[in-house]
């Protein structure tokens, strides 16, 4: 087997509280997953506008770097639940070479997207690994096929036939079965193009069909009381991705593991509203 590379990817859920009660969830879990790379979604500053930022905690606790980038600010007022301040994406590793961040197509206000790519130092040399979110209500499927598209061209503008294997992680907010996850898998065509990432759980882990039990891999999960008070967007989906481009005859790109992580529980409250992915994913020639 050649050199791989676990990268989890987790929807922090913002500063919510209880928030050290549910850093120390995270931290605690992922010093024993001892992941190389982390990426996450709904990253905010710990007074909510500026200064240190949740990501900044946990790589600091981890002994890694973090690149955070603002997907959106907003000012008093125009957001309606939340007073002035702002909200990202961050990727954790050892080492970061270079990052890089686009904004995603559909912006609203306080509801902005966007891409954060950065190249990550590994055993195997560089590799690009990408995090985003998707816009989240159930209806906005066509927002998010736009998404997706931008996303693709993105990743594809760095992708050569010898480059080592992309990794795209985030809350896309769909289900497997959706147009935009379908995409990603090469399974149906968006704005003219196909494309094709493998999703990590499904390799491992194949869908149940009909008369086969509840849905595997769930993320956004019924049994997480975080997620009650959202209830409404529907709970019980698989909505939170690791994947990969294509796996190359020399190994490269091959998912070893894929599971769901960081559900631990601390009196009934877990890390964050959603559970984390986690997946090995071999770098190196076998």
């Amino acid at each position: 087997m050649g050199t791989n590379l676990r990268v989890i990817t987790l929807n922090l859920w913002g500063i919510e509280p209880p928030l050290d009660r549910r850093l120390e969830l995270a931290i605690r879990q992922l010093r024993a997953l001892q992941p190389d790379v982390v990426c996450l979604q709904e990253v905010r500053p710990l007074d909510g506008k500026q200064g240190r930022t949740t990501a900044e905690v946990i790589a600091e606790a981890l002994g890694m770097s973090a690149e955070y980038a603002v997907a959106v600010a907003w000012d008093d007022g125009a957001h309606a639940k939340l007073p002035a301040g702002q909200e990202g994406l961050a990727i954790l590793a050892r080492s970061i070479r270079e990052t890089r961040v686009l904004p995603l197509p559909e912006p609203r206000p306080a509801d902005a997207r966007i891409l954060l790519s950065a190249q990550v130092d590994s055993d195997a040399g560089p590799i690009w690994i990408h995090t985003t979110h998707l816009h989240y209500r159930l209806d906005d499927g066509v927002a998010r096929e736009h998404q997706v598209l931008a996303i693709d061209e993105a990743i594809r503008a760095l992708r050569t036939d010898t480059s080592p294997p992309q990794i795209l992680c985030g809350d896309m907010n769909a289900t497997p079965d959706s147009d935009e996850m379908r995409f990603l898998r090469g399974l149906t065509t968006l704005g003219g193009r196909r494309t094709h990432f493998q999703d990590a759980w499904l390799r491992l882990h194949p869908e149940p069909g009909p008369g086969d039990g509840p849905a595997q891999g769930i993320t956004w999960s019924s049994e997480n009381e975080l997620t009650r008070p959202l209830r409404s967007l529907d709970i019980d989906r698989r909505i939170d991705y690791v994947y990969v481009t294509s796996r190359k005859k020399d190994g490269r790109g091959t998912i070893h593991t894929s599971q769901v992580v960081l559900t631990e529980r601390d009196g009934g409250i877990c890390a964050s509203d959603h559970y984390g992915v986690m997946a090995d994913v071999q770098v190196a020639p076998s």
